[in-house]
């Protein structure tokens, strides 16, 4: 048992100096980031939606369906501020298999996070520069956020990592949004305490520094369902579900609760095509009780161009290589259907 060493990586700092942003686009994101705070806040009606790939596997694939999805948050632009997921890293139960683009920049290919790293950064450069739209990516390591600080416009902390401390108190310093899962477990309480925990000014060490953060606002729910413990899926984006969050939710202790509504994972039992059942139900849910309205902030969907999933080497453009996800053509329609109910 042992750990080695081999070689030391840049700091984010230097890769971005290596890979900017233009100033441009750098110039739009505060504005942006304005948007997606109104909405989370309850001043803008509009409603987020995060949508994209389980994982960005390949650039070509990636920017193809960000440019549709460009197009089709100009049409839905009064009802969606719309974020594209570009989820670079993927959380293992097991520890084992494909990790994401961080670990495997070729996913047939061997570990060389070096190349990770930039590759990372060259396709989130390449999604916003090209299409003009900031980023979601999922906060598996609390440390490596900062390499693409200045193009995410959300960030997730998964089922696995919500109890950690370390990911509670980087969240807390984050510049922008962040979704807090509910645990694997499916407990509301843990879910509420690292929403707490984000919302709150903390002290800590981050890559070598002792920091200070000032509490995020704007860290909220998102919903996934859970698997209990007899290993069946269970949902929690139902009615009464929702309900009984926001008894919980809605009170002093928070600032701003506002809850998104993830449509795959446990809370469709990784069958893609429920997410669009899904979708309209909550929406049912919404129209029904303002409570659920208010509450309520967005929705987050998996989607590529092409249905379902294949394996590592399955070799069809667009399609997942990790969780199922609905394909364009439905995505589309149920965006835009979504957008005339909502």
């Amino acid at each position: 048992m042992s750990m080695k060493f081999k070689r030391l990586l840049p700091i984010p700092k230097e890769i971005r100096e290596e890979m900017p942003l233009s100033a441009e686009r750098a110039a739009e994101k505060a504005a942006f980031d304005a948007q997606v705070s109104a909405v989370l806040t309850g001043e803008d009606d509009r409603r987020l939606l995060i949508i994209g790939p389980c994982s960005a596997d390949r650039e070509d694939a990636v920017l193809d369906y960000v440019t549709r999805l460009a197009a089709l948050a100009e049409r839905v632009r009064e009802k969606f501020v719309v974020i594209p997921r570009v989820y670079t890293n993927k959380p293992r139960t097991k520890g084992t298999g494909y990790k994401g683009l961080l670990h495997n920049p070729d996913p047939e290919g061997p570990s060389d996070l070096l190349e990770g790293v930039k590759a990372i950064r060259r396709m989130h450069l390449r999604v916003v520069e090209e299409t003009g739209m900031f980023t979601a990516d999922e906060m598996l390591y609390p440390t490596n956020y900062q390499y693409l600080i200045d193009v995410l416009a959300y960030i997730a902390v998964g089922a696995r990592s919500v109890e950690n401390q370390e990911h509670r108190l980087v969240a807390s310093g984050v510049p922008m949004a962040i979704g807090m899962k509910n645990p694997t477990g499916g407990s509301t309480d843990v879910m509420l305490n690292s929403i707490y925990a984000a919302q709150q000014p903390q002290t800590f060490i981050f890559r070598n520094w002792e920091v200070e953060t000032t509490g995020n606002p704007l860290a909220h729910a998102v919903l996934r369902g859970y698997i209990g413990l007899d290993g069946i899926n269970y949902p929690n984006y139902h009615y009464e579900y929702l309900h009984r969050l926001a008894a919980k939710y809605m009170t002093d202790d928070f600032k701003h609760p506002a809850a998104i509504i993830d449509c795959n994972h446990d809370n469709s039992g990784k069958k893609p095509l429920e997410q669009i059942r899904i979708c309209h139900e909550v929406a049912d849910s919404m129209r029904r009780a303002p409570v659920i309205r208010r509450l309520v902030r967005g929705f987050m969907i998996e989607s590529y161009l092409e249905d379902g999933n294949q394996p590592l080497d399955g070799g069809v453009y667009g399609k997942s290589i990790t969780d199922a996800c609905l394909g364009w053509e439905k995505t589309e329609r149920l965006v835009l259907d979504m957008a005339e109910r909502i």
